[in-house]
C-alpha cells in the first residue's frame, strides 16, 4: 500500500472518529488486528479490558475461536457486505456474541477497517474495532435524532458560529414572505427588520459568552419585504462548545406561536371588556369604561355611538323605521375633531341580532387610492379618522332591537384587523349591548311582578290526549325585575293541542302586563282555528295597536300611581300545533329560538325553522314549518333567557341545553320531575334573564280510534252516512252516543252537500271526547241563528250546539272543517 494512500485513508477515519461519542473511535476503544486469514496479530489493552483476554492468550490464534458459536463466523464475514459507519468512512460494521473470559457471553458492535490496498491472503490486515452493543445502540439513537430533528417542519431549527453566522437550518425556520431559501452565511439583519434582528442577537449573545440557555423568549419579527405582517416567536437556545470547553456558537429553536398568542390577547381583552362593563348601572359610564379597554389595546381609536333615547332610559324605535339616527356618546383613543362626543352619526339600519344587517363588519385598505369603479368605495362610518388604513364595527343589539355600535379604527404601522379580531369585537359589542341595556331598563319591581306572573301562567302540568305536557318559570334577579316570559299549552278540536312559549322584552310591571294581554291574545287566536303563520301576524297587529295606544294614552293614568310606559314592549313568540292523528307538528316562530325535539332514540335536534321579526314590529311574513314527531317524544321549548345566561353564546347555551335534556331523562321519567333537573345548575335568584321551559311529550291516537269515510254529494247519502256511523259507535262500544251523534251527522253531512257541494269528507275521532268531522270545499263559515216559528230550515246548527260538548269550524287547504265534540260516557 502506497504511504500517500495510507495517509489519506487514516486521515479520513481520525476526522470520521474525531466524536469522542463515537463507540468505535481508534483512541477509545477496544481493538484487534487480523490478517488475511482471521488469525489475531494484535491485542490492545482495551480489548483485554473488555473481554477479560491477556493478549498473550488471543494473539496468534483464530478469531472464530472467540465467538460464542464458532459455526456463526461465515455470518460475520456475510455482514462485510453491508456498508455502514459515519459518511465517508470505509469497512463494514456488524454485531457479534464473543466469549467472556470469565465464561459468559458478551454481545458487541464491530466495525471492520481494511488497512491495505492489496487484499491478498498473506498481505492483507484488518483493523477490528469493539464496543459494547449498547454503547453502539446508544451512539446510533443520538445520530437519528440530530438527523431527524432537521427534518422537522412544526419549528424552525438553526446553528449560528461565535460570530452569529447561520451555519445549519431547516427549511421551516421562519417560513415567511422576504426570507431567503439558502440561509447559510446570512445574518438575521440580512432579511430581518433591523429591530427585530437586533433583539435576537442581543440574546444569543448572552447564550454565547455566558453559557445560559435561553428559554421561551417571546418577540416579534418582521421581514424586510413585509414589515406590517408580523409574527411573533419563542425562541430557545443553548451554547455549543468544544471538548475542552470554548464556545463554538449557539443552537437555537424558533417556534411561531402567533395564533396563540393572539388568541391569549383577545381573551385577555375580552375578560378585561366584560369587568369594564359590570361597574355601572350608567349607559354614559359604561360605554365610556369600555371605550377606555378597547383604545390603544385593541385600536388605535374606538367609538361608541348609540340611539339618543338610550341615554335617557327610553325604547328605541322598532317600528316604522328602517335606520335609527346615532349620537356619538363615548370615544378613547384620538383628539380626532370627528370624534368628539356628541355629534351627530351616520344613522344605522335597524335588524334583529343574526340578520346580515346585524352583524359586524370590517373594511381594510382605507388609505389605497380609488380604482374609480365606484364599487369598492368605504363605508361613510369608516372614513371618520384621517390617517386610519382599516377599521371595524359592531351592532349593538339586544332583546331583538339594535340601539348602536361600536367602531375602532387602526392606524400607523399596526396590522390590519383579521376575521378573528371583527368576531372578537362582535363579542365585546354583544356584551356592551347587555350591559347598555341592562342600565337603561334597571327596575325594582320584581317583588309585586313576581306574583302577577304566576297568577297568569296556566297550572304547570297537563295531561291531554295528545301530549303530556310540563311547564317551569323562574323570574330574573332583584335587580334585573321579573320580566314576561309566558308558556301555554291549549286544547283544539279534533284532539289538536296547541303548545305557546313567548317572551316580552323587558323587565318589570309593564312586561308582566303585557305578557298577560298577549298570553289572552293568543288564547283567543287559537279558538278561531288559525294556522300559526296566520295566528302571528294577528297577535303582531295587536302589539302594533297596543304601542299605538301607549304612546297616545296619559303617561301619568293608573289607580296604583306608576306611570305606564311612554312606548310598546316588543315579544318573542312560539306557536305550535301538534295532530296526534297525523302525528305532526306545524309551528312558526316570531323571532323565537328553536325548540329541541327529544326523539324515541335518544338524539336531540334542533327544529330548523325561518324565525320572522318579533312582534311588534310588523310588515314581515311568518314561515310555518312542519314536522313528523313520532310517539314518545319529546318537545322541549323555552325562552332565551335558559340559553343566555353569560357563559358563551347562544350556540353553547343550545348545546348545554342539549346536553341537560338527556341527562335529565326525559324519556323515561315524568315531565314534571324532568323539568327541574334542567335547570338545576342554574343559579336561583341570580339570572339575568327569566327562565322559561315547557316540555311536551307526545302521544298519538290510534289508527283503530280514527274512522274516515268520502262520500258523494248527494242527499240520498246523509241515510248511509248514519248507518255508517251507527255501526261504527257500536264497534267501539259508544252506543249511548248513537242518537245524538246520528243527529250531528245528518245535519252536518246535510249542510255540506246542500251548501257546499263536491265531495264531502266525514271523519269520527274518539279520544277523551268524540269527534265528528265533516270536511267540504267551500271556505263559507257556518253560523248559528235563531230560527223564526213559522220557518221550517235554521235549526240544524242549534240542534248540532245542544246536543255536543262543544263545537266550531275551521279552515282547511281545501276548504273548512265542521266539527263537533261530545263528551265520552263513564267507564
Amino acid at each position: 500500500m502506497r504511504t500517500a494512500d495510507r495517509r489519506t485513508r487514516w486521515a479520513r477515519m481520525r476526522a470520521t472518529e474525531s466524536n469522542q461519542d463515537y463507540p468505535f473511535a481508534v483512541t477509545n476503544t477496544a481493538a484487534a488486528l487480523l490478517d488475511g486469514a482471521g488469525t489475531v496479530v494484535a491485542w490492545t489493552g482495551a480489548a483485554e479490558a473488555l473481554l477479560e483476554r491477556r493478549s498473550a492468550d488471543v494473539c496468534g490464534r483464530p478469531a472464530r475461536d472467540l465467538l460464542a458459536d464458532a459455526g456463526g463466523w461465515d455470518a460475520v464475514l456475510a455482514q462485510g457486505g453491508r456498508p455502514g459507519g459515519p459518511e465517508g468512512a470505509e469497512g463494514w460494521e456488524g454485531r457479534a456474541t464473543l466469549r467472556h473470559g470469565s465464561g459468559g457471553e458478551l454481545e458487541i458492535g464491530f466495525r471492520v477497517l481494511p488497512l491495505n490496498d492489496g487484499m491478498r491472503h498473506d498481505t492483507a490486515r484488518f483493523l477490528v474495532l469493539g464496543a459494547a452493543l449498547d454503547l453502539v445502540a446508544r451512539w446510533r439513537q443520538d445520530h437519528a435524532f440530530t438527523h431527524e430533528l432537521f427534518l422537522q417542519g412544526r419549528v424552525g431549527l438553526a446553528v449560528f458560529d461565535r460570530n452569529l453566522r447561520l451555519l445549519r437550518t431547516n427549511s421551516h425556520l421562519l417560513p415567511y414572505t422576504g426570507v431567503p431559501v439558502d440561509l447559510r452565511g446570512r445574518r438575521l439583519a440580512d432579511f430581518l427588520w433591523a429591530e427585530d434582528a437586533r433583539t435576537i442577537d442581543d440574546r444569543l449573545w448572552d447564550v454565547v459568552h455566558s453559557g445560559t440557555p435561553l428559554v421561551g423568549f417571546n418577540t416579534t419579527v418582521r421581514t424586510l419585504d413585509d414589515p406590517r405582517g408580523g409574527r411573533i416567536v419563542t425562541i430557545q437556545a443553548f451554547r455549543l462548545q468544544e471538548p475542552e470547553g470554548h464556545p463554538m456558537g449557539v443552537a437555537a429553536v424558533f417556534t411561531d406561536v402567533t395564533d396563540h398568542e393572539r388568541a391569549r390577547g383577545r381573551l385577555d381583552l375580552l375578560y378585561r371588556a366584560t369587568g369594564a362593563l359590570g361597574g355601572s348601572l350608567s349607559v354614559l359610564r359604561t360605554v365610556e369604561d369600555l371605550v377606555k379597554v378597547l383604545a390603544p389595546a385593541f385600536g388605535d381609536c374606538a367609538a361608541v355611538d348609540l340611539a339618543e333615547t338610550v341615554l335617557t332610559g327610553g325604547e328605541p324605535p322598532a317600528d316604522g323605521q328602517l335606520t335609527l339616527p346615532l349620537i356619538r356618546m363615548a370615544v378613547a383613543g384620538t383628539e380626532s375633531e370627528a370624534l368628539r362626543t356628541g355629534t351627530a352619526q351616520f344613522a344605522a339600519p335597524l335588524a334583529a341580532p343574526g340578520a346580515p344587517e346585524c352583524r359586524g363588519e370590517l373594511v381594510t385598505g382605507l388609505g389605497d387610492p380609488p380604482t374609480g369603479s365606484g364599487h369598492d368605495a368605504p363605508p361613510e362610518w369608516a372614513m371618520t379618522v384621517p390617517d386610519a388604513h382599516s377599521a371595524m364595527t359592531a351592532p349593538l343589539c339586544a332583546r331583538g332591537i339594535r340601539f348602536g355600535r361600536l367602531t375602532l379604527w387602526r392606524t400607523g404601522d399596526a396590522a390590519p384587523p383579521e376575521e378573528d379580531d371583527l368576531a372578537l369585537l362582535e363579542e365585546i359589542a354583544a356584551r356592551a349591548a347587555v350591559a347598555v341595556d341592562n342600565a337603561r331598563r334597571y327596575t325594582k319591581e320584581r317583588r309585586t311582578a313576581v306574583g302577577l306572573q304566576r297568577s297568569l301562567l296556566p297550572p304547570a302540568t297537563s295531561e291531554k290526549p295528545a301530549l303530556e305536557a310540563a311547564g317551569l318559570y323562574l323570574p330574573a334577579d332583584a335587580d334585573s325585575g321579573v320580566g314576561g316570559d309566558w308558556f301555554d299549552v291549549i286544547p283544539l278540536s279534533s284532539a289538536r293541542v296547541a303548545l305557546v312559549v313567548g317572551d316580552v322584552a323587558g323587565h318589570g310591571l309593564h312586561a308582566t302586563a303585557m305578557m298577560g294581554r298577549l298570553r289572552s291574545a293568543v288564547r283567543a287566536m287559537a279558538d278561531l282555528e288559525l294556522e300559526p303563520e296566520e295566528l302571528l301576524a294577528h297577535v303582531d297587529d295587536m302589539v302594533l295597536q297596543f304601542a299605538s295606544e301607549a304612546e297616545n294614552g296619559d303617561p301619568d293614568d293608573g289607580d296604583a300611581g306608576i306611570p305606564l310606559p311612554s312606548g310598546p314592549a316588543g315579544a318573542t313568540c312560539l306557536y305550535a300545533v301538534y295532530d296526534p292523528v297525523t302525528r305532526t307538528c306545524v309551528m312558526a316562530s316570531a323571532g323565537h329560538p328553536p325548540p329541541a325535539v327529544v326523539g324515541p332514540d335518544g338524539t336531540v335536534e334542533y327544529v330548523e325553522l325561518s324565525p320572522g321579526p318579533p312582534l311588534g314590529v310588523g310588515g314581515w311574513p311568518f314561515e310555518p314549518v312542519e314536522r313528523e314527531l313520532p310517539p314518545g317524544s319529546v318537545l322541549a321549548l323555552y325562552t332565551d333567557g335558559l340559553i343566555e345566561r353569560g357563559e358563551g353564546d347562544i350556540d353553547h347555551g343550545m348545546r348545554d341545553l342539549a346536553d341537560r335534556l338527556l341527562r335529565s331523562d326525559v324519556l323515561g321519567r315524568p315531565l314534571r320531575e324532568a323539568r327541574h333537573d334542567i335547570v338545576a345548575g342554574l343559579p336561583p335568584g341570580r339570572l339575568r334573564d327569566d327562565v322559561t321551559l315547557l316540555l311536551a311529550r307526545t302521544r298519538a291516537v290510534e289508527p283503530g280510534s280514527i274512522t274516515t269515510w268520502l262520500l258523494d254529494p248527494d242527499p240520498a247519502v246523509v241515510a248511509d252516512a248514519r248507518h255508517l256511523v251507527l255501526a261504527q259507535l257500536t264497534a267501539w262500544d259508544l252506543d249511548e252516543l248513537s242518537f245524538s251523534t246520528e243527529l250531528i251527522v245528518s245535519e252536518l253531512v246535510t249542510n255540506a252537500i246542500r251548501h257546499a257541494g263536491g265531495p264531502v269528507r266525514l271523519r269520527l275521532i274518539r279520544a277523551d271526547t268524540l269527534t265528528c268531522e265533516v270536511s267540504d270545499s267551500s271556505n263559507t263559515q257556518p253560523r248559528m241563528r235563531r230560527a223564526r216559528s213559522s220557518e221550517e230550515g235554521g235549526r240544524g246548527l242549534y240542534i248540532v250546539a245542544q246536543l255536543s260538548h262543544r263545537w266550531g269550524s275551521r279552515y282547511t287547504m281545501g276548504g273548512k272543517t265542521v266539527w263537533s265534540e261530545q263528551s265520552l260516557p263513564l267507564a
